[in-house]
């Protein structure tokens, strides 16, 4: 016999995850209405959806600036998408604006691995320098690539962290 799973937890799952109302629907029924494991079981589809988009051309996008303390720090981050169309959804935007404040809070010097200079890449500490790595300000248990995958199942296109700038008065 199939678990009843009530629309209001199907609500809570997709308020917390901004996945579909079928496919909170089907996992919760998976997880047999256990909220926690559903969001873990859509975080997994998630990052299938992801990796199946990866090879995708991403050559839309949007520049975001964020400026915190006062005019003291500033960021200009390039996150690029699939289509224009998604490029101005608000998803699209708060993930950009997400970063921008992720890169403005910590000051990674690298989006990602594959640009950590061959000298460098044996040193212990280097994941905190690296944006896609680092643990998301609003969210420690989850990284920066988390966050970003959860975009592309979301929006269903590849997302691209392309580069940032990070500006500071005084360096």
């Amino acid at each position: 016999m199939a678990t009843t799973i009530p629309a209001s937890l199907v609500m809570e799952l997709r308020a917390r995850t901004g996945a579909g109302v079928m496919e909170c629907r089907r996992a919760l029924a998976e997880a047999d209405g256990n909220l926690e494991r559903a969001v873990a079981l859509l975080r997994t589809w998630g990052v299938a959806k992801a990796e199946k988009k990866a090879g995708r051309e991403a050559r839309e996008g949007v520049v975001e600036s964020y400026v915190h303390g006062g005019g003291r720090i500033g960021v200009l981050v390039e996150v690029n998408c699939e289509t224009d169309f998604v490029a101005r959804t608000e998803d699209f935007r708060r993930l950009a604006r997400e970063l921008a404040m992720q890169v403005a809070a910590t000051d990674p010097r690298f989006v990602s691995r594959d640009e950590v200079p061959a000298e460098e890449r044996g040193s212990a500490d280097i994941g905190q320098a690296i944006l896609l790595e680092q643990p998301y300000i609003r969210d420690e248990r989850r990284t920066v690539a988390d966050l970003v995958t959860e975009a592309v199942a979301k929006v269903g296109e590849n997302i691209q962290v392309r580069r940032f700038a990070r500006f500071k008065v005084g360096e």
